[in-house]
């Protein structure tokens, strides 16, 4: 999975490929009802790639009773667990065998890296799909014990239509975190993918259905999210929504599942995430290399990118020499060339909008320490600001973008007081030579994923998600991700030798 290509390879791939953009419903790839599209473009060339369906309520409408008919009749629920289990390691199969013309296609619409696309995106995808086929044989019913006069059956039942609402900076890998287990436990699913990354999302349905899949269990619905993403909320035959994306739209779906069938809603949302250095960090090389890595990987484009350095006062200026150091190994550029690291930002509106943030620095009189130049409307140099304080916006708000914050601290304390002075509560970092203090940081950090001298998301087997306003309800990855797909079900038998009139009495 990580033999990568030459630019001059890739190019060539993108200049061949064929590219469709109708959505994918029922086993079919169909206009929208209403024949409207819209385009989607490379957003490090502005170049068009492709006309995508502009669906609407009519083709959510239309999903829904395919999914709810293919859910209903048992063509994937009633499958044996090992013939499922087959079918989805054939998709992994599938997604391996594609892997260059996935990675592509990924990083043409997103303005991604073409490298990180091939040995992570994409690899990850493949590792997703198959982790959670393995598991669909080896999660066990229970039974309760309720004595000799009963037999209780405790049974996970699949929950039914699932909604997949996905975001546009990882979007191979966050539809594999919602339909490997979905489809994993039995559910039909429809997948709504951000209108500026649509077209990996509709080949893996493709791919899916070539797999042997059946018509109707995977279906992909394009369009915005007034036109398709509020629809799906509100759909009284979805029975459960999962998003990922940003706080202020996962809270609408909150909203529409109250206004509608109470349908279950999982959600993972944005971030603030800190690294807190501390004086004792044993080596300051590996610190640097990792805060570089969670700042600048995916153009910080990563609800757990690390966006707030909090650092002892005593190792800040030490520290930041060796992260500029670093940071010159982050070439920018054409994002088809793996030897760039930095690619595009995902349109031009999000530029803007990064870009007012490195406005800021001046009206806030921080102080630029490295990067901030920008590149053609897309590109933006990884960033360092320092003297940053609560008060500050690049404290307090999700920029989304290759930006790094630096505020100090004296006292392990503040430290922990700067680390939770957020809405949010997703990732977070803790470098430290003393084991009793690193423990005691991640313990006292209000985040659903801590790590301790690096950066990461773990791997497939930890859950992801977050607390406070980062998530609700809960969690990608692992085995505690197929609990959101299924329902419990009571299934209690009387085993005793009483008549039934003793029954009734």
């Amino acid at each position: 999975m990580s033999d990568l290509l030459t630019a001059h390879e890739y190019r060539a791939i993108a200049e061949t490929m064929a590219i469709g953009g109708n959505a994918f419903i029922d086993g079919i790839a169909r206009p929208a009802s209403s024949g409207e599209t819209f385009p989607t473009t490379n957003p490090a060339t502005g170049h068009e790639l492709a006309q995508v369906a502009a669906c609407g309520k009519a083709d959510v409408d239309l999903a829904v009773r395919k999914a709810r008919e293919a859910f209903e009749d048992g063509r994937w629920r009633n499958q044996a667990p090992a013939e499922r289990k087959r079918v989805l390691i054939g998709f992994a199969k599938l997604i391996e065998r594609n892997r260059h013309e996935l990675a592509v296609l990924e990083s043409l619409d997103s303005g991604k890296p073409v490298a990180d696309c091939q040995t992570i995106d994409v690899h990850e995808t493949a590792n997703t799909i198959r982790w959670h086929a393995e598991l669909i044989d080896k999660i066990y019913d229970s039974t309760a014990p309720v004595g000799q006069s009963a037999v209780a059956l405790v049974v996970r039942e699949p929950i039914g239509v699932v909604g997949c609402v996905l975001p546009w900076n990882f979007p191979l890998l966050m539809m594999a975190w919602k339909i490997g287990p979905a489809l994993a436990a039995g559910c039909s699913v429809i997948v709504k993918p951000a209108e500026e990354t649509s077209l990996t999302a509709l080949r893996l349905a493709e791919l899916a259905f070539e797999a042997g899949i059946p018509a109707g269990i995977l279906n992909v619905v394009t369009g915005t999210g007034p036109a398709v993403g509020e629809p799906i909320g509100l759909h009284p035959g979805i029975d459960m929504v999962s998003f990922t994306g940003s706080t202020e739209t996962g809270k609408r779906f909150l909203r529409y599942a109250a206004d509608s069938n109470l349908k279950r809603v999982v959600l993972e949302c944005g971030g603030k995430n800190p690294a807190v250095v501390f004086d004792d960090a044993e080596d300051l090389d590996l610190v640097a290399e990792q805060v570089v890595l969670g700042a600048f990987w995916n153009m910080g484009e990563n609800c757990s990118a690390t966006s707030r350095l909090i650092v002892h006062e005593a190792v800040k200026d030490e520290l930041l020499g060796r992260i500029k150091a670093y940071m010159r190994e982050w070439r920018m550029g054409d994002p088809l060339d793996p030897g760039n690291r930095v690619g595009a930002l995902v349109s031009r509106d999000h530029f803007e909008k990064v870009k007012s943030y490195l406005d800021k620095v001046t009206t806030e009189e921080l102080e630029l320490v490295e990067g901030g130049k920008t590149e053609g409307g897309a590109f933006v140099e990884p960033t360092i600001v320092d003297g940053v304080t609560r008060e500050n916006s690049l404290f307090r708000e999700e920029v989304f973008g290759p930006l790094l914050s630096v505020t100090t601290f004296s006292s392990v304390s503040e430290a922990i007081g700067l680390a939770n002075d957020t809405a949010y509560g997703l990732a977070a970092s803790v470098y430290t030579g003393n084991l009793k203090r690193a423990l005691k940081a991640a313990r006292e950090i209000r985040a659903g994923t801590v790590t301790v001298n690096c950066f990461g998301e773990g791997d497939i087997t930890t859950p992801f998600g977050g607390f406070k306003e980062s998530g609700f309800g809960g969690r990608d990855k692992s085995i505690f991700a197929h609990d959101q797909y299924t329902e419990l079900k009571t299934i209690w038998i009387d085993t005793s030798d009483r008549s039934v009139d003793e029954t009734i009495r």
